[in-house]
């Protein structure tokens, strides 16, 4: 038993021991936040004609949005409360305005915080790539938008993007393409146009 005590009590079991019990936990905390009213006849008007006019997947993609402007609008309150030459809203409120404008939500003549409580869903929803690939005529719809991003035709700048909510700066938004190894570029043939080819020559061969 002595034995025992002291095997448990010595610091390389201890650490051992320490080292399986320790768990790595990812940070996987809701982006989104369900209304307060789930059955608002109004709201829920609204929230279907974004989901069909941008084509979103579902309803939650709005509710992210949503919470994401509300955030930003809280700042901007919270913010306008201070003295105008206040430090904490020289720098926050600096920061805010800045990341408004790189991502296109305010132009250079409204980098006020009251034009940050003007902002709207529909001004978010503008700045996803969905949106711009769709408006820059690269897809037939905006249907098809997303199907593009998803099968991986679509890239900004050298970077291959496959998110249809990804939100677009400015400076990024004139290097919207399709992806150079894209088959609808200039890019190889699909795969079902290689099946369609390879079956094609099997049928010729057999013919033969």
């Amino acid at each position: 038993s002595k034995a025992t005590v002291s095997v448990l009590n010595c610091p390389t079991h201890s650490a051992d021991k320490e080292d399986k019990m320790v768990r790595k936990y990812r940070n996987c905390s809701k982006v989104y936040k369900n209304p307060r009213r789930p059955f608002e006849k109004e709201r829920l008007d609204k929230e279907l004609k974004l989901v069909g006019e941008y084509g979103l997947r579902c309803k939650r993609e709005v509710w992210r949005i949503a919470l994401t402007l509300a955030k930003m609008r809280k700042c901007a309150r919270t913010l306008l409360t201070l003295e105008q030459d206040s430090e904490r809203r020289v720098l926050e409120g600096g920061a805010l305005l800045r990341r408004c404008n790189r991502y296109g939500l305010l132009d250079q003549d409204h980098m006020k915080l009251d034009y940050v409580l003007g902002l709207t869903l529909q001004d978010f929803l503008e700045r996803r790539l969905q949106t711009l690939v769709y408006k820059h005529g690269l897809a037939k719809s905006i249907h098809h938008a997303r199907v593009m991003i998803r099968q991986r035709h679509i890239c900004v700048g050298k970077q291959m993007v496959t998110v249809p909510s990804f939100w677009v700066r400015t400076d990024s938004e004139k290097h919207i393409d399709l992806h150079p190894k894209s088959s609808l570029g200039l890019g190889g043939p699909g795969r079902v146009k290689r099946t369609r080819n390879k079956s094609g020559g099997a049928a010729a061969g057999d013919d033969e």
